[in-house]
């Protein structure tokens, strides 16, 4: 009998421990990162305009991918975010200033790729310091790096 009892005994205990890690609040296993969702990306685009509105074009830099390409309207591509960012600059002008509001987003199934489309507007000025407003439209591929982090891949927009 006593073998049997040490058995009950061991896996008793075993139970328990798998139900107060299972149902006891702050001790279920947390996955370190969630599954994005299009709110996730919808919530980068803000954070992606606060930080051009902040900082410029640094700011706006800081969301792109090493070897991102940039389809600007009219022009050729433009690739890698080194080429992106020496067309940036305007960002740093204080009577420039580049909002947008997104419209929709989608991710991949896979959890790894999305993309975004908005509106923006650009504020500045004509040569005679006028204000000025350009309306159009772009979108953005993001892409999950490898750190956790997504950053826009391809860009792409048209004013009008």
């Amino acid at each position: 009998m006593r073998p049997l009892f040490r058995i009950f005994l061991h896996s008793s205990a075993f139970l328990t421990l798998l139900a107060t890690t299972l149902f006891l609040p702050g001790t279920r296993p947390v996955h370190a990162e969630t599954a994005a969702t299009k709110q996730t990306l919808i919530q980068l685009e803000a954070e992606f305009m606060q930080a051009a509105a902040a900082k410029g074009s640094a700011g706006y830099m800081s969301y792109y991918a090493d070897d991102a390409v940039e389809l600007p309207n009219g022009v050729a591509a433009i690739d890698g975010k080194i080429n992106i960012a020496k067309s940036m600059g305007f960002l740093d002008q204080k009577d420039n200033r580049l909002t947008w509001t997104p419209v929709g987003a989608d991710i991949s199934s896979s959890g790894d790729l999305g993309y975004t489309y908005v509106t923006f507007e650009f504020h500045s000025k004509d040569k005679d310091g006028k204000p000025t407003v350009d309306h159009g439209k772009y979108t953005s591929i993001w892409k999950k790096q490898s750190n956790g982090s997504w950053k826009v891949v391809l860009d792409m927009g048209n004013a009008g």
